[in-house]
């Protein structure tokens, strides 16, 4: 089943005086030169968002509204926007001979540490991925093949995290890691901001269709994501929304801090089938932006998102077949689960008027894992859908 842990109503407004702004972690100045930047990269384009209407009415709600970040720069997933920017911004200004002897390193679950890669080899710089024990050896490889060192660490991705941080402080390696671990670390900030193009984008197309979600369920990770996105849409819409984050019951460290009220770091190995998200400490950039403006934390587990990659896949709610990755899966698992619950669907109150927003963060990025979770494989899903 899943979990619940809701905030005051008033309580993420709290802060939202003239006298106290919420911190929205992310300059507006940096948003402009994220947006500014990648708007001119080669195969810029907005991705879709996708209207589940068969979802929709099967779950008794208004509409679902899924940002479907598969095609995103031909990495798969919404990532290929931060890392790669982070990376473009610390070497603004460098002279090419400064560029060719400059080494960036981060650590990741993989499609982050696919993006610094890409965004290395775009620039011409040195790149070091630092991936932990549970990361799979395909998205390792899908690193390597952008011109990346891979360097693997024993542990969870903390573990892999403290250890990027190490060695990049020794041999002075520019950081271009996700998550905030200590108040000086300045790359995640400038990650984030690479992620609000994606939601500048939808606060334009939602505009045009003149329509304005009453929900948006993000998944947590670290928090980056979750930040940028309850960020902008916050500064766009204002109160009225309920921001709910979605996280695995095996790695729900933001679930556990906002019932600490203040960060915490789980222990265990993590081990999720939705990779992306197997974290266990918070981003303390992306915390300062979470904690006043989510209202819920939901916590689901990995069969919930198998069943919504599988059924998705299979085109089962009468939608159209779409390929969603694992930690892809988590906003609309979290939905599923929560509107089939009658106690949780009350509380976060979802009914036939609700208009959800919803965030597929990835397409089959692990082909093969995709394909031992759902039994599909990605080519024949998207040949169907076509």
């Amino acid at each position: 089943m899943p979990a619940l842990f809701s905030q005051p109503l008033d309580h993420q407004y709290k802060l939202a005086g003239p006298s106290a702004p919420i911190d929205l972690s992310i300059p507006r100045p940096l948003r402009d030169e994220a947006r500014a930047v990648i708007s001119q990269w080669a195969g810029y384009e907005p991705t879709p968002i996708l209207s589940l209407s068969g979802l929709a009415d099967g779950l008794g709600i208004g509409a679902v509204l899924a940002k479907n970040e598969a095609g995103r720069f031909g990495l798969g997933s919404f990532k290929a926007l931060g890392g790669a920017f982070a990376v473009a911004h610390a070497l603004s200004g460098m002279s090419p001979d400064e560029i060719a002897s400059a080494t960036v390193a981060t650590a990741s679950d993989g499609n982050h540490g696919l993006s610094v890669a890409w965004g290395a080899r775009r620039i011409g710089c040195h790149c070091k991925i630092y991936l932990h024990a549970n990361v799979a050896e395909s998205r390792a490889e899908l690193i390597r093949q952008q011109g990346a060192e891979v360097v693997r660490v024993a542990g969870n991705y903390d573990d892999s995290t403290h250890q990027a941080r190490q060695d990049s402080l020794a041999n002075g390696w520019k950081l271009m890691s996700d998550t905030a671990i200590s108040d000086e670390d300045e790359a995640p900030s400038v990650v984030m901001a690479g992620y609000t193009v994606m939601m500048d984008e939808i606060i334009a197309e939602l505009a045009e269709r003149d329509v304005r979600p009453t929900h948006v369920f993000v998944q947590g990770g670290c928090g980056g994501l979750a930040a940028a996105a309850f960020g902008a849409l916050f500064d766009a819409w204002g109160p009225g929304v309920r921001f709910v984050m979605v996280e695995p019951d095996k790695a729900d460290c933001l679930y556990q801090s906002a019932r600490a009220g203040e960060p915490v770091r789980i222990d265990g190995d993590l081990d999720t089938v939705m990779g992306g998200l197997s974290v266990g400490e918070v981003s303390l950039s992306a915390w300062r932006t979470i904690q006043p403006i989510v209202t819920d934390y939901l916590i689901i587990s990995d069969d919930a998102a198998v069943r919504t990659m599988t059924a998705l896949g299979d085109g089962r709610f009468g939608d159209r077949p779409t390929v969603v990755g694992d930690a892809g899966s988590a906003g609309l698992a979290g939905l599923i689960e929560a509107a089939q619950d009658a106690a949780i669907r009350a509380a976060l109150g979802l009914d036939a008027e609700s208009v959800v927003l919803t965030i597929i963060t990835e397409g089959a990025v692990d082909k093969s894992g995709y394909r031992t979770l759902t039994g599909f494989d990605p080519l024949e899903v998207a040949e169907r859908a076509a």
